[in-house]
């Protein structure tokens, strides 16, 4: 809690995942995906609860090893992959507020960026809650060399033509405009906003930067491999 305002964390965490199966346990550093989510935001004093939400009776077992003992069992239809994390969010959301009482702020913390650590997430709940106009919060990052200024869409004619047309077009990556992109790191809202308006992305939204080598998600091998060996970098 901070400044009276009770904050609910939810973990989103389905089984079905297509490119790496069972994702979000399998193991990342010698440790399930989900333990390293669960391990910083059980260090967190801001948050009241912790929910792991998945489709996944096996995911359970896995978190209560982690040290989680909160769960909301959600169905297949609302953990497939198309399914948006809205639905799953608000159907867990549901399955809590209709049974206990009700909380402020809900914090969504996705287990594929394990590189968030608890002082992200205190920094974060504490810029909310301290601002007056906000009604969300999301973590970003600066993009990098991957400017849109100079990505290039191929054609069906195999031509390439320019995929931002409207930027200026600039020779150095320096004169670039200085753009952001989601990194899934950490998501916050009012709870009442995020009923009304089914998303954390709108016109009170405030932003929250994370420093590049923390915006790294698991969405492959590859990216299991690249964010170990961050990791173990971090920890020499």
């Amino acid at each position: 809690m901070l400044k009276k305002k009770k904050i609910i964390a939810v973990i989103l965490a389905r089984s079905g995942s297509k490119r790496v199966k069972d994702k979000n346990i399998k193991l990342l550093n010698k440790k399930p995906l989900i333990y390293w989510t669960i391990k910083e935001a059980k260090k967190s004093k801001l948050i009241d609860r912790l929910v792991l939400s998945s489709d996944s009776l096996k995911y359970f077992e896995v978190a209560k090893k982690c040290g989680l003992k909160d769960f909301v069992k959600r169905p297949k239809r609302l953990s497939e992959s198309n399914t948006t994390s809205i639905d799953s969010l608000i159907f867990t959301l549901n399955q809590i507020i209709s049974t206990a009482e009700n909380y402020d702020y809900c914090l969504l913390l996705e287990p594929t960026s394990p590189l968030r650590v608890v002082d992200d997430i205190d920094r974060s709940i504490k810029k909310i809650v301290s601002s007056n106009k906000a009604e969300a919060l999301v973590s970003l990052s600066k993009v990098g060399n991957v400017h849109p200024q100079f990505m290039y869409e191929i054609q069906n004619d195999n031509f390439i033509k320019r995929f931002a047309k409207k930027l200026k077009k600039v020779t150095l990556h320096s004169e670039s405009k200085k753009l952001f992109f989601l990194d899934g790191s950490i998501y916050i809202s009012k709870i009442k906003s995020l009923y009304k308006r089914k998303s954390f992305y709108h016109e009170k939204t405030m932003s929250f930067i994370l420093p590049k080598w923390k915006s790294y998600e698991i969405d492959d091998f590859i990216d299991f491999k690249i964010i170990e060996m961050i990791m173990k970098l971090k920890i020499k």
